[in-house]
C-alpha cells in the first residue's frame, strides 16, 4: 500500500505529476520491447544483425529522455515566444522535405540526417498546437466573437495541410485537424462555426480520397478486406490474423508469426497487431489504458491551468491530450480495421527516432505546465 501511495498520490511538496512520470517511462520500456520483438525478421533480412532497429530504437529513447529533460527547463512563457519561429522552421522543413527528401514506398517524408531521419510531419504537429495555443492567449476574444478570428489558425493549418499532402501524409493533417478543432472548442468559438467546418472538412476529406486511387483502394479494403487478400487487402487481412491469434492472452511474448514478414510494417505502423498477438487482448486494454490515462493527466492538468487563468499552459495541455488521444486511437483502429489505414505510430510504442522525439517533448512540456501550475499555487497558499 505504501508503494502504491508514493506511486500515484505524491506529497503536496513535488512539483512534478509522477503520473505522466511514470505512464511515459513504462509505455516507452513496452515500445521497446515490442519493437526489439517485432523487429528481428526484418532486421536479420536486411542487415543480418537481428537487434538492429531494437538498438537504434534504444539509442533514440536516450537521446529523447535527453531533449525531453531539456525541454522541460525550459519556461513556458519562452515555449510562447518560441511558438512562431518554430512553427516557421517547420514550414521551412516541410518544403525542404519536398525537394531533398528520402522517399520510403512512394511517400516522401523524411530528411536524412546521420542516424536519424527526420520527419518534418512530427515537428510540424507540436509546433503548429504550440502556436495555437499561443493564438488563443492573444487573441482569445477575437475567436469567440468573430468568424475572422476563428478562420486565421486554420489558414495556418491549411498551408501545412497542402505541404503534408504533397508528400503524401494524409493521416498527419487529420490528427492536426482534430486537435486544431479541438483547441478551438476548448478556447469557446461558436458551435455555428464548427457545424460549418465540419462539413467543409468531411467534403475536402471525401474529395481528397476520391481523387487519388490509392486511397480510393484503401478506403475499399477496409471496407472488405478479404475481397482482395493478396492485394489491397494484405497488410489488413494479416493484421486481423494477429489479432485473432492473440484471442485474450496471446501467444506468449516473442512468438507472434506474421512478424515473420507476413505483416509488412509490423515494428511501425502495425506494432499493435504484433502486441495483439503476443500478448493478446489484455496487453492492447493494458497499454491504451496508460496512453488515455497520460491523456486523462493532460486534461486534468489543462482544467486546473484554466482555474489558475494560465492559459497558455491549458490550452497547450488541451492540444497534446487531444493529439495523443486521437492518434493512439487511429492506429489501434487502422491495425484493427475499424478505420483505413494512415500511416501514424501508435505514441511511445511505434519504431521511430522522430515520433519518439517530439512525444518525449510533448510530455516534457506537460510536466512543465504541472510545475509552474503547482509553483504559483504553492506561493499563492
Amino acid at each position: 500500500m505504501n508503494i502504491w501511495r508514493w506511486l500515484f498520490h505524491p506529497a503536496p511538496t513535488v512539483l512534478y505529476d509522477r503520473h505522466i512520470v511514470w505512464l511515459s517511462l513504462g509505455l516507452m520500456l513496452i515500445g521497446l520491447i515490442m519493437v526489439t520483438s517485432a523487429s528481428i525478421p526484418v532486421s536479420s533480412r536486411l542487415v543480418d544483425q537481428p537487434f538492429h532497429f531494437a538498438i537504434r530504437q534504444g539509442v533514440y529513447l536516450v537521446g529523447a529522455l535527453i531533449f525531453a529533460g531539456i525541454a522541460m527547463q525550459i519556461p513556458l512563457v519562452c515555449w510562447q515566444q518560441l511558438s512562431i519561429p518554430m512553427l516557421l522552421i517547420s514550414l521551412f522543413l516541410l518544403v525542404a522535405v519536398l525537394v531533398i527528401g528520402h522517399s520510403v514506398n512512394g511517400a516522401m517524408r523524411w530528411l536524412r540526417l546521420g542516424i536519424i531521419n527526420l520527419q518534418p510531419a512530427e515537428v510540424a504537429k507540436l509546433s503548429l498546437f504550440l502556436f495555437i495555443a499561443g493564438y488563443l492567449v492573444r487573441r482569445h476574444g477575437e475567436v469567440r466573437e468573430s468568424f475572422y478570428g476563428f478562420l486565421k489558425p486554420l489558414v495556418v493549418l491549411i498551408i501545412i495541410a497542402v505541404l503534408l499532402l504533397a508528400q503524401p501524409d494524409f493521416g498527419s493533417v487529420i490528427v492536426m485537424f482534430i486537435t486544431t478543432i479541438g483547441m478551438l472548442f476548448i478556447a469557446g468559438a461558436k458551435l455555428w462555426q464548427f457545424g460549418v467546418l465540419l462539413f467543409s472538412g468531411l467534403g475536402l476529406v471525401g474529395l481528397l480520397i476520391i481523387t487519388e486511387p490509392y486511397r480510393v483502394r484503401r478506403v475499399t479494403s477496409f471496407l472488405d478486406p478479404w475481397q482482395d487478400p493478396f492485394g489491397s487487402g494484405y497488410q489488413l487481412t494479416q493484421s486481423l490474423m494477429a489479432f485473432g491469434r492473440g484471442d485474450w492472452w496471446g501467444q506468449g511474448l516473442g512468438n507472434s508469426i506474421q512478424k515473420l514478414e507476413y505483416l509488412p510494417e509490423a515494428h511501425t505502423d502495425f506494432v499493435v497487431a504484433v502486441l495483439a498477438e503476443e500478448l493478446g487482448l489484455v496487453g492492447v486494454t493494458v497499454v491504451l489504458l496508460m496512453v488515455f490515462a497520460l491523456v486523462f493527466r493532460a486534461l486534468f492538468i489543462g482544467k486546473r491551468c484554466f482555474e489558475m487563468n494560465q492559459l497558455f499552459g491549458g490550452f497547450l495541455a488541451f492540444g497534446i491530450g487531444i493529439w495523443f488521444a486521437f492518434q493512439a486511437l487511429v492506429n489501434v483502429g487502422a491495425a484493427a480495421g475499424i478505420m483505413p489505414t494512415k500511416g501514424l505510430t501508435l505514441p511511445f510504442i511505434s519504431y521511430g527516432g522522430s515520433s519518439l522525439f517530439i512525444m518525449s517533448t510533448a510530455v516534457a512540456l506537460l510536466l512543465r505546465i504541472d510545475y509552474e501550475y503547482r509553483l504559483e499555487t504553492s506561493q499563492v497558499h
